[in-house]
């Protein structure tokens, strides 16, 4: 690998960025493309599957054999309470290979005794995440229920274009929790990609059934999200 190009994936992954490159079996020569950037329509597809999928691997383009390799920042999720919906996504999410972190103020439900080894952080949300900020590879899900503790973060995810944005409660509750956004000043357009009610529909009825629905809602996201492939620097 060049000089340039290990500096640039460095970069990249230092700042949580997804990154493609190309190389061209026949001549070694190799391209690199960041998620998000104007891209050869040429090799647009194999961008976008290596992208959706955090797979590499042999490929054809034009003709040519060519070695597609991505790096993919390691997903997050970011739960926002401590409550039984989150004990169980916890022990799921690690499962499939998601780092998971906890935030709730409220210190007599985020404790170690009921969370074993997740992370905690027993901060307000606007505290916490100045700490470990939002990005497009987390995943943000507010369960408290409670305005004061869930407005704040889902107004940061939506503003840091998290991957995946979703809120417990009814679509009556969503309906205002939308208002108080409103009011904060949050795009309407934006509000439109809160996953609310939360998860996908598989008519679940206690906190683990939902925690399934959750993580499989953010498996789905993940892996179907609109990715747009970078016009790569030839070298």
């Amino acid at each position: 690998m060049l000089v340039g190009h290990l500096q640039r994936l460095n970069a990249a992954r230092g700042a949580r960025l997804a990154t493609v490159t190309i190389t061209e079996l026949d001549t070694g020569t190799t391209r690199l493309f960041h998620e998000g950037e104007p891209h050869d329509p040429s090799v647009a597809q194999s961008i976008e599957s290596a992208l959706r999928t955090g797979k590499s691997g042999i490929v054809e383009i034009g003709g040519q054999a060519a070695f597609v390799n991505v790096y993919l920042p390691p997903p997050r999720i970011v739960v926002i309470g401590a409550v039984h919906i989150s004990q169980a996504l916890a022990i799921m999410a690690d499962i499939a290979g998601f780092d998971l972190s906890i935030i709730d103020p409220r210190s007599a439900f985020a404790t170690q005794e009921r969370f074993g080894q997740t992370k905690l952080v027993a901060e307000w949300p606007e505290d916490a995440l100045r700490h470990t900020p939002l990005d497009a590879y987390t995943a943000l899900v507010a369960v408290t229920h409670d305005p004061k503790i869930d407005d704040f973060p889902l107004a940061q995810a939506l503003e840091a274009g998290c991957f995946y944005v979703g809120a417990l409660g009814s679509r009556k509750t969503h309906a205002r929790r939308v208002e108080r956004l409103m009011k904060l000043g949050v795009d309407e357009n934006r509000i439109a990609h809160i996953h609310a009610p939360i998860g996908l529909d598989i008519r679940a009825s206690n906190p683990a059934e939902i925690a399934v629905a959750i993580l499989a809602d953010i498996i789905l996201t993940l892996r179907t999200r609109d990715v747009t492939a970078g016009r790569g620097t030839k070298e």
